[in-house]
């Protein structure tokens, strides 16, 4: 068993947890990854089944900061039934790296393996971490007995893949002249305006400019771009973005039993795309509409309809 260590023991918010990288782990692309550590966040009884939940790549480990409506007694991912396991997403320093989500999964692998568990119940994903989910379904699926994903698919779209990579060289171009955080906030209102919908700023900013040339959706943007610079480092930023572009899974390798939700908003992973994925997999068990004009921001938005989908994955016999 891999080196544990222990954080903290503050157990209404989970417990921190430490579990060693091997030093001969590399990347698919053969870059070594520069983390020492899989940093882990338990909920729950760790003698309950397994769950693993992860969001999207600006969400972490604290489940209870970015899902906390999914995530308690009572709730969707039960602790009293289940065991909550998340996780940070490499790299977790400022530096890029050019990793996939399978190289994601296999880092969750390892953290497994030092907690003792061959096998999970279930990952419960939404966007980045259901991509991880289903590339760890699909390479290690005597390990995992289902998979709930939400708003992420087998592979990425050729619409955000362009997004994406304007946004990546921004903050490139930003890097260059010594102004990363200005170029990762611009990155990030272009990423903004992918990840709603249009009926959602028809409804909330239907005015004009003002004065100064901006209209409220301008500053909406603006206050969004500035304040995520405050969340995440540029070149951590730039590692994940790419990390996305990677996504490569065969569907018919993910022999879980497997329920998928898709918003028709969505214009990162249009539903299309997630239809292709339902048709692909060994066991569907369900795809969901997720009606919302909050696009691929649904899973954060609409926690009502999101908890039905977690609980038809979790309590389904």
């Amino acid at each position: 068993m891999l080196a544990l260590k222990q954080e903290t023991r503050e157990t209404t918010r989970g417990e921190d947890l430490l579990v060693n990288v091997p030093a001969n782990f590399r990347c698919e692309s053969g870059d070594a990854l520069p983390d020492a550590h899989v940093r882990l966040r338990i909920y729950g009884d760790a003698q309950l089944p397994v769950v693993v939940v992860a969001g999207g790549i600006s969400s972490g480990r604290c489940l209870h900061e970015w899902w906390g409506d999914q995530i308690g007694a009572g709730a969707a991912v039960d602790l009293t039934r289940h065991c909550a396991i998340g996780f940070d997403f490499a790299p977790t320093e400022d530096q890029r790296v050019r990793l996939s989500p399978l190289d994601q999964a296999r880092l969750m692998a390892v953290a497994l393996d030092a907690l003792g568990v061959r096998r999970v119940f279930a990952w419960v994903g939404a966007s980045y971490g259901a991509m991880v989910g289903l590339a760890f379904a699909a390479a290690a699926p005597e390990r995992i007995e289902r998979v709930c994903a939400i708003s992420a698919a087998h592979r990425p779209a050729s619409l955000a893949r362009g997004w994406r990579g304007v946004q990546r060289r921004v903050v490139e171009f930003a890097l260059a002249r010594g102004v990363a955080e200005e170029g990762l906030s611009l990155a990030r209102q272009l990423a903004m305006i992918t990840y709603r919908s249009a009926e959602e700023f028809d409804a909330r900013f239907p005015g004009g400019v003002g004065a100064d040339g901006r209209s409220e959706l301008d500053r909406y943007l603006v206050a969004r771009g500035d304040a995520y610079v405050s969340a995440m480092a540029p070149q951590r930023w730039l590692s994940l973005s790419e990390s996305i572009d990677r996504l490569d899974v065969d569907p018919a390798r993910v022999r879980a039993d497997v329920t998928l939700a898709a918003c028709p908003t969505d214009q990162i992973v249009p539903i299309e795309l997630i239809g292709d994925l339902s048709r692909g997999v060994p066991k569907l068990r369900a795809l969901y509409e997720l009606p919302s004009f909050y696009g691929h921001d649904a899973f954060l938005k609409e926690p009502a309809q999101v908890a039905a989908i977690i609980r038809s994955c979790l309590e389904g016999a």
